[in-house]
């Protein structure tokens, strides 16, 4: 059993082909653009929707916390430093302007949703990608998943920052085709800054997915010795946007080698900003514009130099 958040079908950016993204819940980086806020906390947790919020006063009286209130004119408002996360006011709201994000589930349950649409992956190579939240934060369940999709003739991947025990990201890769490795900053201070966490463990680990990548050639086994590499990383205004991060990035990975086929650069968007306030948190890079395109393709003309194949997700 595990915590997913989501499972969105028809993904295009998470790995080749149309896929089906398992969002799982759970993560120990603390990203201060995280666009999904929801991921963060391993449980499931209430989020708020207020138009739909019909004034009935259902999740008042489920509420044993005192966080919620109803005003004089019907509208609802939530004390969220007094909410305790027992989601009773969920279970109580008729209208779903109270819902729940997160569920318990089986890797049965998931995979036959994903089978649905098993014609559409067969058709152009696409399948299953797991993603977060960091997965491996759930890694017996995200490996589970990957095996039995495998087990279906799915093709697998992997999403993960890398920030995990190598013996367990190991257990895990070896059910995955593809390894979707985000790198976020370079220089080990600034990524305590921005994720909260050091980029150590993250970038030995890359090293070690590249050399069991190389280590596998010519005895490729039937459990998936040999899983590719796809680094993502997103460019975030002010945090590693500079010329000096990006060189960084491509002379740590050049040496990968045909473990790497492709960095993909992952602009910065602000479509997660209102999940902050229906969950009753604040947005960090509130107000903070997006990059010009024009930017975005100096900075991939720039890794392309040092002859890497790159790749923008818009």
């Amino acid at each position: 059993m595990g915590y997913v958040f989501n499972i969105q079908r028809f993904s295009i950016h998470d790995g080749p082909g149309i896929r089906t993204t398992v969002f799982l819940k759970g993560c120990p980086l603390r990203c201060s653009w995280c666009a999904n806020p929801e991921s963060i906390r391993p449980l499931p947790e209430i989020i708020t929707r207020d138009l739909k919020c019909i004034g009935c006063g259902r999740c008042l009286q489920a509420c044993f916390q005192g966080a919620i209130e109803l005003q004089e004119e019907g509208r609802r408002t939530m004390q969220w430093e007094q909410c305790d996360q027992c989601l009773r006011c969920a279970e109580a709201c008729p209208s779903g302007a109270i819902d729940v994000m997160g569920r318990q589930t089986s890797v049965a349950e998931v995979i036959e949703e994903v089978l649905r649409d098993r014609r559409f992956y067969q058709r152009n190579g696409g399948g299953l990608t797991v993603s977060g939240g960091e997965p491996l934060f759930q890694w017996e369940f995200a490996r589970d998943l990957l095996a039995e999709a495998r087990r279906q003739g799915l093709h697998t991947t992997l999403d993960t920052s890398g920030y995990a025990d190598w013996d367990t990201l190991e257990r895990v890769l070896e059910h995955a085709d593809l390894v979707l490795y985000d790198l976020k900053q370079m220089d080990d201070e600034r990524h305590r800054q921005g994720t909260g966490v050091s980029n150590r463990r993250i970038l030995e680990n890359l090293e070690k997915v590249a050399r069991r990548y190389h280590a596998a050639e010519g005895s490729i086994s039937s459990s998936g010795q040999r899983s590719r590499i796809w680094i993502r990383c997103p460019v975030i205004p002010g945090f590693n946007d500079s010329e000096e991060h990006l060189e960084a990035l491509a002379q740590f990975v050049r040496p990968l080698g045909e473990a790497v086929e492709r960095v993909s650069l992952l602009p910065y968007h602000r479509f997660g900003e209102l999940k902050y306030s229906a969950g009753g948190k604040a947005y960090p890079y509130e107000g903070q514009p997006m990059l010009p395109d024009e930017r975005i393709e100096e900075l991939k003309a720039l890794l392309e130099s040092y002859r890497l194949t790159v790749t923008l997700k818009k």
